[in-house]
């Protein structure tokens, strides 16, 4: 249930803007084949906890169920790996939409993210997504 509720956490952010775009797709891709917190996963997997998560989020009261699930399925030690999986997608595509950031701020506040953490793990993510 961790790695959903670590998926669930990416389309979050990808859908925040109300358009899931190409490079967050493939950026969420990406991340559960490379990163560690992944290994174990499934691949195979990742279109049906996406498509289930829509799902969720479409019902009434849709954001506050999914954000309750994320919380609920996480461990505390994988808090703050969700926060990053959020802001890596929030900074793919190069430019924060107002939208993204009342999300980032609505999910640092539901994880129990202090702001001093949750500011380094912004900036990280930031400098990883940099371009010329």
């Amino acid at each position: 249930m961790e790695h959903t509720a670590l998926i669930y956490v990416m389309v979050l952010m990808s859908a925040a803007d109300s358009d899931m775009t190409d490079r967050e797709l493939f950026t969420m891709g990406e991340i559960v084949r490379t990163l560690p917190i992944f290994r174990d996963y499934n691949v195979d997997l990742l279109p049906k906890a996406a498509e289930d998560c829509a799902e969720m989020l479409a019902q009434g009261g849709g954001l506050d169920a999914v954000l309750e699930t994320i919380k609920t399925a996480l461990p505390d030690h994988l808090r703050e790996t969700a926060y990053a999986l959020a802001c890596d997608l929030a900074a793919v595509e190069g430019q924060l939409k107002k939208e993204e950031i009342k999300l980032l701020e609505y999910l640092r506040h539901k994880l129990d993210i202090d702001r001093l953490t949750a500011a380094a793990i912004e900036r990280g993510a930031r400098a990883r997504y940099s371009t010329l």
